[in-house]
């Protein structure tokens, strides 16, 4: 499994917090001069048990076509080219509006078989409101466009949470989602995190979060629909159609070794974890190993995210049994064969769940 980060916008999300560059002269093939180095240097710690490559950011439908088409020459040359089980590309849908066909033509023919789009929203007030680049109309030409290429496992994220979204909004948001029709839907609740516009409107008084209660409540309108438009609800915030649930992250859920690539990308080996200064020129490699405590804590915590859960016998090794009891009586937690999950109506407050464990 390979990570790449992209750490290049055209513009600042208000809520994003990832480590990104409006890209200036020079900075592509500076970016692609140091991941190549990289891949030379870290050639032997890629780990070939699951054939996936994610390209994240950022906004990975900025790099151009060159710079990743030398990535990729390069990760071949140390013996990590194609083909992919999974190789999917997060896109902004301006971009792909911008470059048409012939870009996503391209894609396909370097391997790309996965398109993740990040359209939030389909309503124009809240897509400006986020500072997002696209609106609707351009979302949904977008979606036109990679359908039209071929692209046949497309992917779309969306936010709830937000104070300033409506139910009716949120409800006609996952409605227009389903009429799509994409192979995999990720929906995630808006939180405030480090030093971004909307930290900042928070602190002045300008934004005031979500209530839980209209959290829950949307989150309850999302899985009711999912779920009566087919959407297995595989993960906390990923919805798929049978056979498309993401490859790539259900590695990281089952805790698969990867390589994380680029400024600010994080790494897993098994036993410890890395992460890449989150600096454009130069940056280094820093390692901390985990504990057995860490490694039980991430196993139970990435395993109940999940719909497919936790393996029992592990459970009861690593808990304490009175508790596992006591989040059975209370319908936090079910047995499924050998494996205990917490259903779909907990989801909400998995994480209330796993500490009581923990």
């Amino acid at each position: 499994m390979i990570y790449l980060h992209v750490p290049f916008c055209k513009s600042f999300c208000t809520y994003c917090d990832f480590y990104s560059e409006i890209p200036e002269k020079g900075m592509f093939d500076l970016y692609t001069d140091q991941v190549c180095k990289e891949i030379r240097v870290r050639a032997k710690e890629m780990d070939n048990s699951l054939r996936t490559r994610y390209l994240g950011g950022g906004t990975p439908s900025l790099l151009p076509l060159a710079n990743l088409t030398q990535i990729l020459l390069t990760l071949e040359e140390c013996g990590h080219g194609g083909p992919y089980e999974e190789f999917t590309l997060e896109a902004n849908p301006e971009d792909i509006v911008e470059k048409g066909l012939p870009y996503l033509q391209s894609l396909k023919m370097l391997g790309v078989n996965r398109m993740s789009m990040g359209v939030q929203s389909f309503n124009d007030e809240l897509l400006h409101w986020m500072n997002r680049r696209h609106n609707s109309e351009g979302a949904l030409e977008a979606f036109r466009l990679v359908r039209e290429a071929g692209f046949d496992n497309v992917s779309i994220d969306l936010i709830f949470g937000l104070s300033n979204l409506s139910d009716q909004v949120w409800e006609e948001t996952i409605n227009k989602a389903i009429e799509l029709d994409p192979e995999h839907i990720s929906c995630y609740q808006l939180t405030v995190e480090g030093d971004n516009v909307l930290a900042h409107r928070l602190e002045s008084g300008e934004y005031e979060e979500a209530s839980d209660q209209v959290c829950r409540r949307q989150y309850d309108i999302l899985c009711a629909k999912m779920a009566a438009a087919g959407y297995n609800h595989y993960e906390i915030s990923n919805f798929a159609k049978p056979g498309f649930e993401a490859v790539h992250n259900g590695g990281y859920w089952q805790r698969h070794p990867y390589v994380g690539l680029g400024p600010a990308a994080h790494s897993f080996s098994g036993r410890s974890r890395n992460w890449n200064d989150s600096v454009l020129d130069g940056y280094k490699n820093t390692k901390e190993a985990l504990t057995v405590e860490d490694e039980k804590v991430e196993t139970l915590m990435l395993a109940l995210r999940t719909a497919r859960g936790i393996d029992g016998e592990f459970l009861f090794a690593n808990c304490q049994k009175e508790d596992i009891n006591r989040l059975m009586k209370e319908g936090a937690l079910v047995k499924v064969g050998r494996r205990y999950r917490i259903p779909e109506d907990h989801f909400f407050v998995s994480d209330q769940i796993i500490r009581e464990l923990i």
